[in-house]
């Protein structure tokens, strides 16, 4: 850019549009130098434009595969791209029902639901689990992601591990099943279950609006979303192995049974390359995203978006790694 300004160009995640929209505007009160532009495209189509060198960054709420991880050496110089967590939130399962604000659901009934087994809202299932609740013959319409979302991806992965037998598909970016209402990004699947009667949906917890929320059974407790119970999920985390020293990519434990954990949770992060061709995008992808994990970048993003801050050796660990982004100049 001119007049010393360099800007730096990402795409990704809808599910970070909230706290990437307060760090593009907290970067340039800094008076860094850097300027960024972010379209959340989605997690997939961010990945895609990153890796064919239309975008500096990428957002993304699930993690790069082996392949990508192999093409990125392209973009990326010999040890590729890496990943920095940015954004720790729960997926709040959001629904519409009339005079319902919130409801306990264990997850093989969440499963049930999402699957289509379960159709209507008085289904025992539902009824056993929430005895003081007046629950109608509603029908129950699902609305999923039409786009390849982490979001997605997180989600089917929690059904997949924590409720196998009712939830048989693995894990993916794309709903696997058809024939159920689907909307556009994040915004999209919000605004079509809050405007239908007896719509389902999952959606970071940051836009859920004035849906109705699951508290998500885990262990002997229902657990309600929030911050500090998808942090202490993350807590039960373990890191990917065998990709580039600066790999912050984290494999979640959504069986857990940890006290006050909240297992419907995704970690979105931020991938980097190890090395940039050109040096003013290197010192701007540095600058950018040693501000995003910052003490001060994190409770920004909290204040926008209910985000869970990062925990202080995690910082750490992200800055030195952010440290060691070169330039091929």
């Amino acid at each position: 850019g001119g007049g010393g300004t360099t800007t730096l160009t990402g795409a990704g995640a809808s599910s970070q549009e909230a706290a990437m929209n307060s760090w593009t505007s907290g970067i340039e009160e800094q008076d860094s130098g850097v300027q960024v532009r972010y379209s959340p495209d989605g997690s997939g189509a961010g990945r895609e434009a990153f890796l064919a060198g239309g975008a500096d960054f990428a957002g993304s709420d699930a993690v790069m595969d082996d392949e990508e991880y192999e093409s990125s050496k392209e973009q990326c110089g010999p040890d590729g791209a890496f990943h920095i967590p940015a954004y720790i939130s729960p997926i709040a399962v959001g629904f519409n029902l009339e005079g319902v604000d919130s409801l306990n659901l264990d997850a093989e009934t969440i499963a049930g639901i999402f699957s289509g087994e379960i159709t209507t809202w008085n289904d025992p299932a539902i009824a056993e689990q929430n005895p003081d609740v007046d629950l109608p013959d509603t029908n129950i319409t699902v609305v999923h992601r039409s786009d390849e979302s982490g979001t997605t991806e997180n989600f089917t992965e929690y059904l997949n591990a924590a409720a196998p037998d009712t939830w048989t598909d693995e894990a993916a970016e794309s709903w696997p099943i058809s024939g159920q209402e689907n909307a556009q990004g994040t915004s999209g699947v919000v605004s079509t279950a809050s405007e239908t009667d007896g719509a389902i949906t999952y959606a970071d917890a940051s836009a859920i609006g004035d849906l109705g929320t699951v508290a998500v059974g885990v262990g002997d407790e229902y657990v309600e979303y929030s911050p500090e119970a998808a942090a202490t999920a993350v807590e039960a985390s373990h890191p990917i192995e065998g990709r580039s020293e600066a790999e912050m990519a984290l494999e979640l434990d959504r069986e857990t049974d940890a006290e006050g954990a909240y297992p419907i949770v995704l970690v979105s992060y931020h991938i980097y390359c190890n090395q940039y061709d050109n040096a003013d995008t290197a010192e701007a992808a540095k600058t950018f995203g040693k501000y995003v994990v910052s003490e001060d970048g994190q409770n920004t993003a909290a204040e926008a978006a209910g985000s869970a801050p990062l925990s202080e050796s995690m910082r750490q660990e992200a800055e030195t790694a952010l440290d060691g982004i070169t330039s091929g100049e």
